[in-house]
């Protein structure tokens, strides 16, 4: 099998870089991805992407991610407070995951601190902005035999 990694980006992530960069940065979505092929590229696995503002065609590319990778990076966007039907799909193709957000959800709003996918994750990187993709695919890819 080749060593793959899935990356998941939610709703809204499509507009990195230009979506509050007070609080997201400048770094687009291209960059994400970018960050986080070169980290996975350095671990020696490859990366397959996803971004969508639908979460059944997240759910969709989970379920397909455990027939050819060996983890999973996701930012949820706002499914990370919402959606037990996400966490569901990540517990149930029992691969790895690591939770990443790029602003420190834990310092913003009140019900932005809650998620439905911490206590499940494997790994959980928030608040180093885009680069905390990097962070999060060395972390897990520790993780894989």
């Amino acid at each position: 099998m080749t060593r793959r990694i899935l990356l998941v980006n939610g709703p809204n992530l499509n507009l990195l870089g230009t979506r509050d960069p007070a609080i997201y940065g400048t770094a687009t979505l291209a960059d994400v991805e970018r960050i986080t092929t070169d980290a996975a590229t350095a671990a020696g696995f490859e990366v397959r992407s996803i971004q969508s503002n639908h979460e059944g065609i997240l759910i969709d590319a989970i379920h397909a991610a455990r027939e050819d990778c060996l983890g999973i990076v996701i930012n949820p966007g706002g499914l990370t407070h919402t959606s037990v039907a996400l966490r569901d799909a990540l517990t149930g193709v029992l691969l790895p995951f690591a939770e990443v957000h790029i602003s420190d959800v834990n310092a913003r709003e009140e019900f932005r601190r809650f998620s439905y996918l911490h206590d499940v994750a494997a790994v959980r990187v928030i608040g180093e902005g885009a680069d905390g993709y990097a962070n999060a695919v060395r972390q897990l890819t520790a993780l894989i035999p």
